[in-house]
């Protein structure tokens, strides 16, 4: 976050998808190695969860131009639910792998079908999609918002609990265990943990917030 060249404004949106992204990246990488899953696998996911949502830079800039939040709330939302698309053409723009790049288009997909951007269902969405909409949800519900204080762990897991039917059930099951076990204590310093391949990835969000 050296450059200069944004806005006070910018600066202080990137510094907050960037540290929603370390959370959702580390979870998702406990999550996965839960699973059984490979490094190969773990690597990717880590990336993808680190950079999910970094289509938000384009909705940040689009949402100033759509006008008063009040009257265009319907305008704003359609906008809002464009951020897959951006951030899975960003990525693709930088020749990023298809499985990460599937997996990010697809992290708000549900496995009932009520998700976006397609509405796919169980199967249809891929696996490490299906491993990131858990992580992602609960990293939101963790995180204050300008709207609400976060919520405690056991809030949040009881939210989730409620609309389980979202969800994957053997990798909400596996992402429990990760909350529950020694390890999970570590989740409440997810954002201080940046790992060399974070490090190597994150410079991606400024880059894209300069071409807007």
């Amino acid at each position: 976050m050296e450059n200069t060249s944004l806005s006070s404004q910018m600066r202080e949106y990137l510094y907050t998808e960037m540290s929603h992204g370390v959370k959702v990246s580390n979870l998702a990488e406990a999550v996965a190695r839960e699973l059984g899953e490979d490094e190969e696998f773990c690597r990717d996911i880590a990336v993808a969860g680190l950079l999910h949502d970094i289509g938000k830079l384009w909705v940040s800039k689009h949402m100033e131009e759509a006008g008063n939040r009040e009257t265009l709330t319907i305008e704003r939302m359609k906008i809002v639910r464009m951020h897959p698309t951006h951030s899975c053409e960003m990525l693709k723009r930088e020749e990023y792998p298809e499985r990460i790049t599937e997996a990010v288009l697809y992290h708000h997909e549900n496995v009932d079908g009520t998700g976006y951007p397609e509405n796919l269902r169980g199967h249809q969405i891929p696996w490490m999609a299906r491993i990131l909409r858990i992580c992602d949800v609960y990293c939101a519900l963790t995180t204050d918002r300008s709207y609400r204080r976060a919520f405690d762990r056991a809030a949040a897991m009881e939210i989730m609990i409620d609309e389980a039917e979202d969800y994957d059930m053997k990798i909400f099951l596996a992402f429990q265990r990760v909350l529950h076990n020694e390890a999970g204590e570590k989740l409440r310093a997810l954002c201080t943990v940046l790992s060399t391949l974070q490090k190597e990835h994150l410079p991606l969000f400024v880059k894209e917030a300069e071409l807007l």
